[in-house]
């Protein structure tokens, strides 16, 4: 099961490889019913973990960081900033193949 998991991490790692610069909504999952949702631009992919830069209030930008394990388990979900869709389907939504 684990290399199943290192795929699919290599997977939304390539995937947003390709996507730097380009706009995405991320909603966080911070635990006790705290979601964050915010717009945002993947600036870099990194081994362990990608980069969104939001603007906040008033203007000034920040960087957050998140790990693709996140993404894989659906902790921190992306989606198309136009047509609102997942950008990438948690691995518990996605169908068993096998």
């Amino acid at each position: 099961m684990a290399e199943a998991e290192v795929n699919k991490v290599e997977e939304i790692q390539e995937l947003l490889r390709g996507m730097v610069n380009r706009p995405v909504k991320v909603k966080a999952n911070m635990g006790r019913t705290r979601v964050i949702e915010r717009l945002g631009v993947i600036k870099s992919v990194h081994p362990a973990v990608f980069v969104v830069e939001v603007t906040e209030r008033r203007g000034r930008t920040s960087r957050q960081s998140y790990q693709y394990v996140d993404v894989l388990t659906g902790t921190v979900e992306l989606f198309d900033t136009e047509t609102g869709e997942h950008i990438f389907t948690p691995a518990f939504d996605q169908p068993d193949e096998g």
